[in-house]
């Protein structure tokens, strides 16, 4: 079992920074990809982006050149650094843990309670 718990959201101006934190607590968090999705009111949830056991990222189009996603194995911790941020995104920010088994009775997959990220002048 994985508990993962956000912090660091707020309120920003555009072109502004944040910097949110995933506590994970629980089983091996190197053992899972570790992952920030976004849901925007009346919006699907969304990957922002992924950072795999091996370290290799992914990111959306979206984000790509502003975001950076990091992980420290040994405090079990995973950041998301967000750069020149805009109104559009604007959203209720999850952190994920997923194991990526790929037997489906064997996959783990968790999410944080989410944090708010508001992106307004």
């Amino acid at each position: 079992q994985v508990q993962l718990v956000e912090s660091g959201g707020g309120l920003v101006q555009p072109g502004g920074s944040l910097r949110l934190s995933c506590v994970a607590s629980g089983s091996i968090f190197s053992a899972h990809a570790m992952g920030w999705y976004r849901q925007a009111p009346g919006k699907q949830r969304e990957l922002v982006g992924v950072i795999r056991r091996g370290g290799r990222t992914d990111y959306a189009d979206s984000v790509k050149g502003r975001f950076t996603i990091s992980r420290n194995n040994a405090k079990n911790t995973v950041s998301l650094q967000m750069n020149s941020l805009k109104p559009e995104d604007t959203a209720v920010y999850y952190c994920n843990a997923d194991n990526e088994a790929p037997i489906a009775s064997m996959r783990q997959n968790y999410w944080g309670q989410g944090t708010q990220v508001t992106v307004s002048s």
